[in-house]
């Protein structure tokens, strides 16, 4: 039977699928499995702010560009010989967007490289990246030691979820679109979350029934798998050929608007948890927030079944409260994307406002 038949009579069965859902019961915002009670760092926040002092030779635009002096934002993390390497994404002042890397030996002072390690190219992937850029990366590692980073590619007017690999975090080879070259090709897609399990401080691929899994998507979140991590499968309805959706938003809370993937997923004794980014909506929403703000909540996917959803938190555990998190690019902005477990503290990296970066740390309980 084909995956996609599996995971369909699966949702039938918990009378969930696309067309029909059914809203299980929320967690309690003290709910075990979830990983809660973040500090702001406020002393050093925000860690990471923009600066017209990088500059590298743009191959398409055939000069010299400040690459952050707009921006930098929404990065992922992760641990390597000892320290944190932090993989973001920066705005020049056309708004295109390329990946820096900056590094840190305690998780909170980092150190940027002068030259982003991904941007558009002269490439088979310009056509999909170009002049929009490459957005908001999520990196993990493979069982072989390999790096998995999925981001986002942006012409200018449709978001395509792609993924890129790497060696060292330095040299990466682009793999094109997750959702292939066929019928999603133009499909607005962003935010690939893999299945992962922490191996000491790694954070490791890891294979559910055979498969390794993926969640994306920015209003609604959908699911890929993968046999390698680097070709993908769409999960859907085969009776409508659209992709079945996992989690959706919620009416009268802070994900009512929309919800999208966070860090990678982080599959844990009690199941797969998903930290993921919810925006509040115009009405029905949380009346406790201003309208549109992005904050982040947490869900609970059956381990052994990751398109099932056990349960998720009724409120968010992170909100902008500060001013570089409440004004900016785009006001009221908390976008969390990053995670490490490094010196026994859990460090949680965040874009605030569109516009800085800022971490949050939680002592290991």
């Amino acid at each position: 039977m084909k995956l996609a038949c599996f995971i369909l009579l699966a949702f039938l069965l918990t009378g969930c699928n696309q067309e029909k859902t059914v809203q299980l019961p929320i967690a309690k915002p003290d709910a075990n499995w979830a990983l809660l009670d973040f500090v702001k760092v406020d002393s050093l926040n925000p860690i990471l702010q923009p600066s017209q002092a990088q500059s590298f030779y743009s191959p398409l635009s055939k000069k010299a560009v400040n690459w952050e002096e707009r921006n930098v934002l929404n990065p992922s993390a992760i641990v390597r010989e000892g320290k944190v390497y932090l993989i973001y994404r920066a705005q020049d002042n056309q708004m295109t967007s390329r990946l820096g890397l900056a590094i840190s030996e305690d998780g909170l002072h980092f150190t940027k490289q002068a030259d982003p390690i991904l941007f558009p190219n002269e490439d088979e992937f310009k056509k999909y990246e170009w002049k929009g850029g490459i957005e908001d990366p999520r990196i993990i590692e493979s069982e072989d030691g390999t790096y998995i980073l999925t981001y986002t590619a942006y012409d200018g007017k449709t978001a395509r979820l792609c993924l890129a690999t790497s060696k060292d975090l330095q040299t990466w080879t682009k793999h094109g679109l997750v959702l292939g070259e066929g019928k999603y090709k133009d499909t607005w897609s962003k935010s690939g979350a893999i299945v992962a399990k922490p191996v000491g401080d790694k954070m490791v691929a890891a294979k559910i029934n055979g498969k390794y899994w993926m969640y994306f998507g920015d209003t609604d979140l959908f699911m890929t798998t993968s046999d390698d991590l680097i070709h993908w499968e769409v999960a859907e309805n085969e009776e409508s050929g659209k992709m079945i959706s996992v989690l959706h938003p919620r009416k009268g809370y802070f994900d009512s608007r929309l919800v999208e993937p966070g860090p990678y997923a982080m599959l844990q004794d009690e199941g797969i948890l998903l930290i993921y980014n919810g925006s509040n909506a115009a009405n029905f929403n949380d009346p406790a927030l201003p309208k549109f703000t992005y904050s982040a909540g947490q869900a609970l996917f059956d381990k052994t079944k990751p398109y099932k959803l056990l349960e998720r938190t009724n409120t968010n555990f992170i909100q902008p409260d500060k001013p570089y998190e409440k004004v900016g690019e785009v006001n009221e902005v908390c976008f969390v994307e990053g995670l490490v477990h490094f010196k026994n503290k859990w460090f949680l990296y965040y874009g605030t406002a569109d516009s800085k970066i800022a971490v949050a740390v939680r002592d290991e309980k």
